[in-house]
């Protein structure tokens, strides 16, 4: 009886998980919000001017900054949430040299600005890096 019983609760717990499992890559697939937009504008160090130009682009659920991809930095998932009239998204982007980036933005009116902060990884030189803050602001691209 007990043996039955267990068998049972395995097939079911079993059966959950593969549920779970498949509605994850069915929800990870799905187009987010901001799909299909793409932007233009300038980046700079926290506190100081614009020192690159970018563009940044949604599509299949991924946030791409085409001024990261000279360091390596690849496309990340990203999240939103709406505010009043504004759409906050939040993403990460890693690169396998030089860390990972953590964007914040706000996208109102047609303008997308935020910031990005740089985890630098670590490096015999620089065992411990600190964090570096960039801002950036965007129009929609025509």
């Amino acid at each position: 009886m007990h043996t039955s019983r267990m068998f049972e609760l395995l097939t079911h717990s079993a059966a959950m998980f593969a549920l779970c499992a498949m509605a994850g890559s069915f929800a990870a697939a799905a187009p987010g919000p901001l799909d299909g937009k793409a932007f233009v504008g300038e980046a700079g160090e926290k506190g100081k001017p614009a020192d690159e130009k970018d563009t940044i682009t949604f599509a299949d659920g991924k946030f791409h900054s085409s001024a990261c991809d000279q360091w390596g930095f690849n496309k990340g998932e990203y999240s939103v949430k709406t505010e009043g009239d504004a759409t906050v998204f939040e993403a990460e982007t890693v690169s396998d040299k030089e860390g990972r980036l953590k964007w914040t933005g706000t996208l109102k009116g047609g303008v997308l600005e935020g910031s990005f902060t740089h985890y630098r990884k670590p490096a015999w030189y620089r065992p411990n890096p600190e964090p570096i803050e960039h801002w950036f602001k965007a129009v929609a691209k025509s």
